[in-house]
């Protein structure tokens, strides 16, 4: 394992231009992604109902599903709750709604019955645990409130950085961030991933692990910066990205090996949040190099930014 302790010596900050240019049009395209085809929005987001079912022994996710599909609930989402005998089903909310609190009740209990005669539930003992209805008005708060969770990460971490390091790194790192946020979800957009509050929460993951690299590589940059004082900003950086960049593939590659795990074997209910999860670690470990250090460097970061500031002579009293 001696090759991980040797940096190489590859010339990222002289591709930087060509490396932005290919991030701007990508963007771009991955915003038209959003703006045409949009999200593919899940009940927490456009309301349904939600119905909770016990099994006596545990269930199988796979004929659970086949049989909501057999009786038409082709776009249920089914999980474990809590346990293995514990089934949370999730529809769409019905086309035809009715207004009012007594018309949610009466539709709730009405596809929970008809849920209920597809699994069999006589049957094989099923019994209901609870059944909600998650109206558009909820759905609608819930977007919101996902929305503002983002805006508030960036901020606090434009706050951290600005304090921990110097202003010019927090708008590499917001880039970084902003970048990333947009690939990620014009993916799921080109997929069709839904998108749920599990993809939301895999999302928010995401960005915090791509602002640890940021961090991780302005610490070194401004170490070399402090240390190194004969050479240029760009080869610092240069050499900074080469430094931890040994540190970043080791790293991404077992984060990958856990979401290719949970990809695989976790499920339907995990699902979107390792798809999204994947593609914000491929992305980040692009943008720590690309885009963090090279709008740092188009906003002139210099070894002065970092130096810490000169006490004042006091003159003392004779």
């Amino acid at each position: 394992m001696r090759f991980l302790s040797r940096p190489p010596n590859i010339d990222w900050v002289g591709q930087r231009k060509r490396a932005l240019a290919l991030s701007i049009v990508v963007s771009l395209a991955c915003l038209t992604l959003l703006f045409t085809r949009g999200l593919n929005l899940g009940i927490d987001f456009t309301g349904g109902v939600l119905v909770e079912v016990s099994y006596p022994v545990p269930a199988q996710l796979d004929t659970v599903r086949q049989e909501l599909k057999a009786a038409g609930y082709e776009e249920a989402t089914v999980q474990f709750f809590g346990s293995a005998s514990d089934v949370l089903i999730r529809l769409p909310a019905p086309k035809s709604e009715a207004v009012g609190s007594a018309g949610e009740k009466q539709q709730s209990s009405a596809i929970s019955a008809r849920v209920l005669q597809a699994l069999g539930a006589r049957d094989k003992g099923i019994t209901l645990r609870r059944v909600d209805f998650v109206g558009p008005a909820v759905g609608a708060e819930l977007k919101q409130k996902g929305t503002l969770a983002l805006l508030a990460a960036f901020f606090g971490i434009f706050l951290y950085i600005m304090f921990r390091f110097e202003w010019k790194f927090s708008l590499g790192s917001i880039a970084a961030l902003t970048h990333d946020a947009i690939m990620t979800l014009g993916y799921l957009s080109l997929v069709r991933e839904e998108f749920d509050l599990t993809v939301l929460a895999g999302v928010l993951a995401m960005l915090g692990y791509s602002n640890n690299e940021s961090i991780v590589l302005f610490d070194r940059v401004r170490e070399n910066l402090l240390n190194l004082r004969k050479r240029s900003v760009e080869e610092i950086v240069n050499l900074s990205i080469n430094q931890t960049l040994m540190r970043s593939v080791v790293t991404h590659f077992t984060v990958l090996l856990v979401l290719l795990a949970l990809h695989y074997l976790g499920g339907k209910s995990v699902h979107g949040f390792s798809v999204a999860m994947m593609v914000g670690v491929i992305v980040a470990t692009y943008s720590s190099i690309y885009i963090s250090s090279g709008v740092a460097i188009l906003l002139h970061v210099k070894r002065e930014d970092l130096l810490p500031p000169k006490l004042e002579e006091i003159d003392h009293l004779p």
